[in-house]
């Protein structure tokens, strides 16, 4: 079967999947600060859709930003807040969240315990719009 992709389970442990590597949630330089990415599933299954998972650092934040396609999280670990263009949402596990098209948004874990969340995407999707971060509230 060397090539071709089979139905599987990835296992889980400690908020890590067995084989999946943790990588940086985007290049050095960018207005986000804690953040790691896991891609679950995604191109190598020539899935429509991607489901990645994001760990967010006690204090820290993802890039406030706005992009055309939407995409769903779902929280399994700790919580924290979105913002949802100008207003601000607490999170807890189980928590889901739809964001629009075209919506900007970030997220920001609590101050005391990470953020975890399964973020569910369509394959095909365009880069995201780093926008300025007015809120007020310190990094």
């Amino acid at each position: 079967m060397s090539g071709e992709f089979f139905s599987r389970v990835i296992r889980f442990r400690d908020y890590t999947w067995k084989g999946i590597r943790a990588v940086s949630y985007k290049p050095p330089g960018e207005s986000w600060s804690g953040v790691i990415r896991q891609r679950l599933l995604g191109p190598e299954e020539a899935l429509p859709f991607h489901v990645r998972y994001f760990e967010i650092e006690p204090g820290g934040h993802t890039t406030f930003e706005h992009h055309d396609h939407q995409h769903s999280v779902i929280v399994i670990r700790g919580s924290g807040r979105v913002r949802l263009e100008d207003r601000w949402e607490e999170l807890s596990f189980g928590d889901v969240v739809y964001v629009a098209s075209g919506a900007a948004h970030q997220f920001r874990a609590a101050a005391d315990e990470p953020l975890g969340f399964l973020c569910i995407v369509d394959a095909e999707r365009d880069r995201p719009v780093h926008l300025e971060d007015d809120s007020g509230i310190a990094k």
